[in-house]
């Protein structure tokens, strides 16, 4: 991408939309908004146990997201914003507060798979150690 000139004109609309100040109360109660149709979705649709399950609100969240984005640049806020991280953060801590993925146990793998794993790196790096090594040596007789 090249840099603006002085002459070029430039489209100053979008940024011209924020100029005024972020009315942080009106954005709050906006939120507060967004949130209370969440909140009624997920209490009344989704089950407690089912909360952790994605497909079960995917929706929902989505419009949740797009609500709190619409309205904050609406209200002449950018967006995310601290008072927009701040409204998200609490209801993802009613809501989804238990999602923490269970402990995970590592294993390594089988001695065969592990020995295969860490055997084909170094033969094929050996292999085009000798590939270069025998091509110098081939350019050297051909010139």
């Amino acid at each position: 991408m090249r840099g603006l000139s002085a002459t070029d004109v430039v489209d100053l609309s979008l940024t011209q939309q924020h100029h005024h100040e972020c009315n942080r109360s009106l954005l709050l109660l906006e939120m507060e908004t967004c949130g209370a149709r969440f909140t009624s979705h997920m209490d009344h649709h989704v089950q407690p146990q089912d909360r952790c399950n994605l497909t079960h609100f995917i929706g929902e969240y989505h419009i949740f997201s797009y609500c709190t984005e619409i309205n904050s640049d609406r209200i002449g806020c950018f967006w995310p914003n601290p008072v927009v991280e701040h409204f998200i953060i609490h209801i993802h801590k009613h809501f989804f507060s238990n999602c923490t993925a269970e402990n995970a146990l590592h294993e390594d793998p089988p001695d065969d798979t592990l020995a295969l794993l860490i055997l084909v790196p170094v033969f094929l790096t050996l292999a085009m150690v000798v590939l270069v090594v025998w091509c110098s040596k081939r350019s050297d007789i051909l010139a």
